[in-house]
């Protein structure tokens, strides 16, 4: 390690890296969302570059051309995945923060690698000599150029060892995020951790083997100038930029001296806690790392993604959230650690994460409740799971089987909720393997058959390359306007504009005739692009004799509206002058209900409790969903109150209060950020409430001035979304007007149908109910009485088979029910006996057999329903004194009594 290790603390580390780089004119960008945001190729930001993705594909401007941040990462699906190394060495990590600095089209490798240089060796003091670095040569395919020039920057820096430089191929020195999009070659710096850590080893062409255990990774510098679009097609970018990354934990061990990433101030508090938790001494904490490591880990990783609004489920991000907190369960059963324990770790992470990462802090309440709850959920069946494995694992040994089939392990997770990571981690301790490409055809296959369709297709290139050429294009010429949408609904529905870009199947045409589909390009538009749940403006564009219907409003690329619609008459040409007109009754319709969710959220909380976040929204014109975290339904009484709350707010008719300011500036002032959502640098507030707003939201739809324009408030539906996501529906306006006509309409026919007044309707109701419930009782007793009757008739045909009294009889009887009286009665009059009766009931068959106890020894009635079920294609059972059994097939009644008489006579008899 360090000849002389710091007493620098992680968090110390963080800011000092931002400090410093700031001092070079970075701006600091706060970490995006675990959840990429538009991005439907990752299904984590698994790297600091995400979020800057568009700007190194030249769709996207930023304000600056610098950055650094201090990166939430998970690596736990797809392309980057260490999941399978967690908890076994002291390195790898679901969760990592990565450091990072940015250039876009701003410096390049000189810039890039002498700051790194400088904050190693002289901010933080690394020892020098050693130091290595690595530059690309593509030995694998020759087909892109040697990076010599980094290498001559890195020969610059003071006490670089010119021969601790080394070249490297694609697979250390070549960087791409995905199998497409940005790439370029890189620059790693590793640190020689010292001889504690072995001897240097050599490759056979004598260079120092950097992958050995004596070396550590600490800084990756990509110099991004490709976007790759093919197996081997690589184009370069607009501009070349720089994008670094160091992962925190690893240059933290590093500078305190330690030989792991678990034996770090990052990590050492929750360690604590869980040997806390487990009562263990420090040697037992020793002896059971492996169990510490993978709990610390994916605790930490969990209450990220539940702050960033993952809630544990069985899909996507939501299964990898609860697949971590099940395999961290599994681990601490090892230690004894059997009943919900990880709130307390988690509330660790909280703590020394939250200053930074105020996401934990805001939801502390809700990342606990959530570990809680699915620990619960998991426990309870965890038991049956590990005994079901378990038996397959011995049949598997039995039988010489190496690999377990991928339904089966499907099947533990669709039965048991036993994750196939958790059976690929308990197989492996027996030297099995589960065929994990099989569980996820099973998984697909079972998806398709419950309805379930892929959420998105194949990303177009092709198309989103025409739309970001046309941007280029309109951008060079200056034709595009930045007015952007138009949210007063006043004024500015309606604009005169002109068409700029015209595209028909996807190819871009100067013309369009009637009858045809078309995108249209505006120079200004007033349309609102679907966003944050809210759907698209619809509307016209009209100009001098043509006319073109808009559907819908989409931007493919950022900065580029379309309007998709058909051309209903005439031919509209590229630079015609045009009247774009939002459909305004629906914009307002849709306004109503996006203020509405706003209300909504805020006395969801005030009546629910602050773990409340929402999750999930639609803001359709003629109603809205809204999706939140809570873990169990909501009461009728509590949703009376929310709807009640909200009304009384929309009847105070508060002014929506619109602002716009930096990100920082509205967190500071209380505005909520949404999970998932991302956010300019300059954002737009939506404030209710005035001075004492209790509803402060970043917010970029569309809403009304005031409350009183929503008019009424109805809550149609509430439900369960997900696990631990709760569901309402609800309308506003005028659908709730049509709503509340309706069903004073229904209120006032049936009113008149049963010759009552509306507000005498519910006592008229349950007058009538009293009647119903009273003929009904009047007739069952008759029924019964009718039953009863048949008894003289059917006793006439008791048997004495082998001395015992044995009635099999076919009764008629409007109810399966009255069949246990029917054969009390025969217990009464014979005192000892066997009897079995059958009926026929909305032509389904049921049986029943009852033995009196002192003939259980011979006869039993379970065994003879058992036998004779399934002659009417049924089944069932019961006591040896008493069964029952229903059936499909009526027709074979009789031949069922029939075998039970035989039954009963071998029994009796023989």
């Amino acid at each position: 390690m360090t000849d002389n290790p710091s007493n620098i603390t992680g968090a110390e580390v963080r800011k000092q890296f931002i400090e410093f780089f700031e001092e070079h004119a970075h701006t600091f960008v706060p970490s995006s969302s675990l959840v990429p945001k538009d991005d439907p190729t990752l299904l984590f930001t698994n790297s600091g570059m995400v979020q800057f993705k568009n700007v190194f594909l030249g769709t996207e401007t930023r304000a600056y051309t610098r950055a650094a941040n201090s990166q939430k990462c998970m690596r736990v699906a797809g392309k980057h995945n260490d999941l399978d190394d967690v908890g076994r060495d002291d390195t790898h990590h679901t969760f990592f923060e990565m450091l990072g600095n940015w250039s876009f089209g701003d410096y390049y490798k000189e810039h890039a690698i002498r700051m790194a240089w400088q904050l190693l060796t002289e901010q933080w003091g690394l020892p020098k000599d050693r130091l290595y670095a690595t530059v690309f040569k593509d030995e694998e395919k020759g087909q892109l150029p040697q990076d010599d020039e980094a290498a001559a920057i890195w020969f610059e820096q003071p006490g670089f060892h010119k021969d601790q430089l080394l070249y490297l191929g694609r697979k250390d020195n070549f960087w791409e995020m995905a199998d497409r999009g940005p790439c370029g070659p890189c620059s790693e710096i590793h640190f020689d951790l010292g001889p504690d850590f072995g001897e240097l080893t050599y490759l056979d062409d004598g260079r120092v083997d950097l992958d050995g255990p004596r070396f550590v990774e600490l800084w990756n510098l990509v110099f991004m100038q490709y976007n790759r679009t093919g197996e081997n097609d690589f184009e370069p970018l607009p501009a070349t930029h720089v994008d670094t990354g160091m992962g925190l934990e690893r240059i933290v061990s590093v500078l305190q001296g330690v030989y792991s990433n678990y034996r770090t101030d990052l990590f050492t508090p929750m360690m604590d806690k869980i040997q806390e938790l487990a009562g263990h001494t420090d040697a037992q904490r020793e002896e059971n790392l492996t169990p510490y490591r993978v709990i610390a880990d994916h605790v930490r990783g969990a209450a990220f993604l539940i702050g960033d609004g993952v809630i544990p489920g069985a899909t996507g991000q939501s299964y990898v959230c609860r697949m971590i907190i099940r395999r961290a369960s599994r681990f601490a059963a090892k230690i004894g650690l059997d009943k919900p324990f990880m709130a307390e770790v988690a509330a660790v992470t909280v703590a020394e994460y939250g200053d930074h990462y105020t996401q934990l802090a805001n939801n502390r309440a809700l990342i606990l409740k959530a570990f809680t709850a699915e620990e619960e959920r998991f426990l309870k069946t965890l038991d049956s799971a590990t005994a079901q494995l378990d038996g397959i694992i011995k049949g598997m040994q039995a039988k010489g089987e190496t690999e377990l089939n991928g339904a089966v392990a499907f099947d533990l997770y669709s039965t048991y909720g036993l994750p196939v990571e958790i059976t690929r981690d308990m197989l492996e301790e027996h030297s099995l393997t589960v065929d994990e490409e099989g569980f996820h055809n099973a998984n697909e296959a079972h998806a398709l058959a419950s309805g379930k369709g892929k959420a998105l297709g194949v990303i177009d290139t092709d198309r989103q390359s025409t739309f970001n050429n046309l941007l280029n294009a309109l951008t060079a010429a200056g034709t595009l306007s930045t007015d952007g949408v138009a949210y007063d609904p006043y004024e500015g529905l309606d604009i005169e504009t002109s068409i700029v870009g015209l595209l028909k199947d996807g190819t871009v045409v100067d013309n369009v005739a009637t009858g045809n589909t078309v995108e249209v390009v505006l120079a200004a538009t007033p349309f609102y692009v679907a966003s944050g749940g809210q759907m698209s403006d619809v509307g016209t564009i009209r100009g001098d004799g043509w006319e073109i219907r808009v559907d819908d409003t989409q931007k493919p690329v950022n900065g580029l509206v379309v309007h998709i619609g058909e051309v209903v008459a005439g031919s509209p040409t590229t630079g015609a002058s045009a009247e774009a007109y939002v459909a305004v009754e629906r914009r307002w319709d849709l306004m109503r209900n996006h203020t509405a969710t706003h209300l909504l959220h805020a006395e969801l909380q005030s009546v629910l409790g602050d773990h409340v976040r929402q999750a999930g929204s639609l803001v359709a014109p003629d109603r809205l969903r809204f999706d939140f975290t809570h873990n169990s339904s909501v009461t009728a009484a509590e949703l009376q109150d929310i709807a009640e709350r909200v009304n009384a707010n929309i009847l105070k008719n508060y002014p929506v209060d619109i602002a716009h300011k930096t990100q920082d500036e509205a967190i500071a002032d209380g505005a909520t950020a949404l999970f998932g959502e991302k956010y300019g640098d300059i954002v737009r507030t939506v404030k209710i409430g005035g001075e004492n707003a209790f509803s402060y939201e970043l917010c970029g739809g569309t809403h009304v001035p005031d409350t009183a324009d929503i008019g009424a408030f109805i809550i149609t539906s509430e439900s369960s979304a997900a696990a631990g996501i709760r569901r309402v529906e609800a309308i506003t306006g005028r659908s709730a007007q049509a709503h509340i006509q309706t069903q004073l309409g229904i209120l006032s026919g049936a009113a008149s149908s049963l010759n009552t007044s509306t507000d005498q309707l519910q006592s008229k109701i349950d007058d009538l109910l009293a009647e119903r419930d009273a003929l009904k009782k009047a007739v069952a007793e008759a029924e019964k009485a009718n039953a009863m009757g048949q008894l003289d008739s059917i006793f006439t045909q008791t048997e004495k088979i082998g001395g015992v009294s044995v009635l099999v009889a076919r009764v008629d009887v409007p109810d399966a029910g009255v069949l246990p009286d029917l054969t009390d009665k025969f217990r009464q009059t014979e005192g000892s006996g066997v009897i079995v009766l059958g009926t026929v009931v909305k032509d389904r068959p049921n049986l029943i057999a009852v033995v009196t106890k002192d003939l259980i020894g011979k006869v039993k009635a379970g065994d003879v329903i058992k036998t004779i079920a399934k002659t009417v294609g049924g089944g069932g059972g019961g006591k040896p004194t008493m069964a029952r059994a229903g059936g499909k097939d009526a027709s074979k009644l009789d031949e069922a009594l029939a075998q039970a008489k035989e039954m009963i006579s071998g029994l009796l008899v023989g």
